[in-house]
């Protein structure tokens, strides 16, 4: 199982060539549909630094919380909850690798309120190849690392992100259709309920 670095940590996304009149998604629309999506569900790939693949599902439920299902042959799983990441290695008997959810740059988009236009949060943003891409950081920790958001427009939709954490290593996780306002137990993103059931 990859460290946190290169699991939450860019493949691009292939996209048609954009006409010359398109606009790129104003930040405040962005903060807005980001924070309108208070639970999503989607099927997703995950592309590490070093170029291996993994596929899984993926729940968020902000604020705060996430799971990633890894698909087998992997079968590892990583939540946030409680302002905490854990690890667990499907292959490992040890107990999960834990961080503070706030020192990755996917808290930014797990935030109780999501305000991209907020002063040094957004360091780039640009329209490309269809899509808006915004690079957000934390202004007051920089060194925690970066996100890249790519969205489409018509409606906005949030398709994939790239984190690039302290190391300068890169993953991106590209998103399939969003399920969003589903019904989640806040038992599926509890890590010391999951350490219990795998009697780490």
């Amino acid at each position: 199982m990859k460290p946190l670095r290169t699991l939450l940590a860019p493949l691009a996304l292939v996209l048609l060539a954009v006409p010359a009149w398109a606009e790129k998604i104003p930040l405040k629309d962005l903060s807005a549909y980001l924070n309108s999506l208070t639970t999503v569900e989607t099927q997703f790939t995950q592309v590490n630094a070093d170029g291996s693949i993994a596929t899984g599902k993926l729940i968020i439920k902000r604020p705060g919380r996430v799971r990633f299902e890894y698909a087998p042959p992997d079968k590892s799983l990583v939540l946030a909850s409680s302002g905490n990441v854990a690890i667990f290695d499907a292959k490992s008997n040890q107990a999960p690798e834990q961080y503070p959810l706030k020192r990755t740059p996917l808290n930014l988009i797990l935030a109780a309120n999501v305000n991209l236009g907020s002063a040094k949060t957004v360091v780039a943003h640009t329209e490309a190849k269809n899509a808006t891409q915004v690079v957000a950081q934390d202004p007051q920790h920089p060194e925690y690392g970066q996100i890249a958001l790519v969205f489409t427009s018509n409606p906005t939709t949030l398709r994939q992100w790239v984190i690039t954490d302290d190391l300068g290593q890169q993953t991106t996780v590209i998103l399939g259709d969003l399920k969003t306002g589903g019904n989640y137990s806040g038992s599926l993103f509890n890590i010391t309920d999951e350490i219990e059931r795998r009697g780490r």
